[in-house]
């Protein structure tokens, strides 16, 4: 029984980490990565969010945005995260306490948060599945989850993935 456990636990650890995938490279251009992922998405709803390790209610989202990711996949939906930490070891860390089960590009020179214009940590943007970004969200707050939710499964039903 206690092996079966730990095999458990190693099997999840190991699905975890192939999820997150930072890029592979610090020279490749973190914009390119993320229009290799957009059009992989292509047809999807995708949530776009901007993180950093040093951003406590980044470390409230997480959870949330895992929930969210295993919930409606297979409805088409898929969340990817820009990490703008100027160290990669300190997104690393961050990962090892707060796993995600989405992809995560690293963006050490800001060079999406640029394009995206922030305005604050942590920053989303949800984009239909036409490719158009349709909301964007300044920092998270817990107690809007669910109007968060709502958005997104509004956007993944039939009548939405017609328009």
């Amino acid at each position: 029984m206690r092996l079966t456990n730990i095999t458990t636990k190693l099997i999840i650890m190991i699905v975890s980490l192939s999820c997150c995938q930072l890029s592979a490279n610090n020279n490749d251009s973190a914009l390119a990565t993320l229009s290799q992922q957009l059009n992989q998405a292509h047809g999807q709803v995708v949530y776009i969010d901007f993180w950093a390790s040093w951003c406590i209610p980044c470390r409230q989202s997480f959870p949330w945005l895992n929930k969210m990711q295993a919930q409606y996949q297979p409805h088409g939906f898929k969340v990817l995260s820009i990490n703008l930490d100027h160290s990669r070891a300190l997104a690393d860390e961050f990962l090892k306490q707060i796993p995600a089960n989405f992809p995560v590009i690293y963006d050490p020179k800001g060079e999406i948060a640029r394009k995206y214009q922030l305005k604050g940590m942590p920053s989303s943007f949800i984009v239909n599945r036409q490719g158009e970004i349709v909301s964007a969200h300044v920092g998270f707050n817990a107690e809007k989850q669910q109007s968060y939710e709502q958005e997104i499964s509004a956007l993944l039903t039939p009548a939405a993935a017609n328009n």
